[in-house]
């Protein structure tokens, strides 16, 4: 699957170098031998979803079974959820290194049935890894990994030490799920079509802010903090996508999830364990 392209810039007297260089770039796509990993974790398989008017099935759902961060048993799995049962939308937030960088996590919340994470990443050939600097000219492409939140969050919290801040949003149940089809649309869309990620236009940030206007929200000023990203959540906080029943530097402490998530490890109750403590709110 060949990801979209810009039409290339037109070099004088030279009209075939365009399209020369699309087909180039649609063989060598093609070509790709994927990473089974990435950082170690599989990311090889493409989901796809299946969407009736309630009943919605989720092929490729990923739930590995982890005893290190490099040790870890891969399992897919099919997942049928109920669109009327989608009661609202978490967001989880990691940090890995940079307090102004930060990797964003949408969490679906149902009322019969485990949480859905979806976490919009990078897709990495074999023999890439991750560059920042990379991330701007179009070398990866754009994944949509929907996972447990016992494999999505506790690897980042039990096996990579990263710090996960884990937040209720003020989005209504009629909202989440606007969000959530949303979020199927393009993941259905990758599946057929590959896309390029973009550290700037087009990753797990823009791609969450897009979700968002798509589903009938208004279209939120561009503000700095969308870029830098480590501070997304002063300002969700600041429009009131967060709960603002507290003082943001006390719900950001109540919103650290890492002991409890260590505490709960690999019990099938984890996502209501992690939750243990969170402020609660009304939507």
């Amino acid at each position: 699957m060949a990801p979209r392209t810009a039409s290339p810039r037109l070099w004088p007297g030279d009209v075939s170098r365009p399209v020369f260089r699309q087909r180039s770039l649609a063989r060598e796509w093609n070509r790709r031998s994927w990473f089974r990993c990435r950082a170690r974790v599989v990311v090889n398989h493409k989901a796809a979803a299946e969407v009736g008017n309630d009943e919605i099935t989720l092929h490729n759902v990923r739930n590995c079974d982890y005893r290190t961060e490099t040790d870890f048993t891969p399992r897919w799995e099919t997942r049928i959820v109920h669109l009327s049962k989608l009661t609202g939308v978490d967001l989880a937030i990691n940090f890995w290194g940079s307090p102004w960088i930060a990797h964003p996590i949408a969490s679906f919340q149902f009322a019969d049935s485990l949480p859905l994470a979806i976490s919009i990443e990078t897709r990495k050939a074999i023999g890439q890894s991750y560059s920042a600097l990379r991330g701007f000219y179009r070398q990866y492409e754009l994944i949509y990994i929907p996972a447990d939140e016992r494999d999505v969050i506790r690897l980042r919290t039990n096996y990579r030490g990263e710090q996960v801040y884990l937040y209720h949003t003020t989005a209504s149940a009629e909202r989440a799920r606007a969000i959530f089809l949303e979020y199927l649309k393009h993941l259905n869309q990758l599946h057929e079509r590959a896309e390029f990620y973009n550290a700037v236009t087009d990753n797990c940030t823009t791609n969450i802010r897009v979700a968002n206007v798509a589903a009938g929200g208004k279209i939120p000023p561009w503000n700095w903090r969308i870029l830098l990203n480590g501070k997304g959540d002063e300002l969700l906080y600041q429009r009131g996508f967060i709960d603002r029943n507290l003082p943001f530097p006390e719900l950001k402490a109540r919103s650290f999830i890492n002991p409890r998530a260590k505490l709960a490890d690999a019990s099938p109750n984890f996502s209501e364990l992690i939750r243990m403590g969170l402020p609660q709110i009304d939507r």
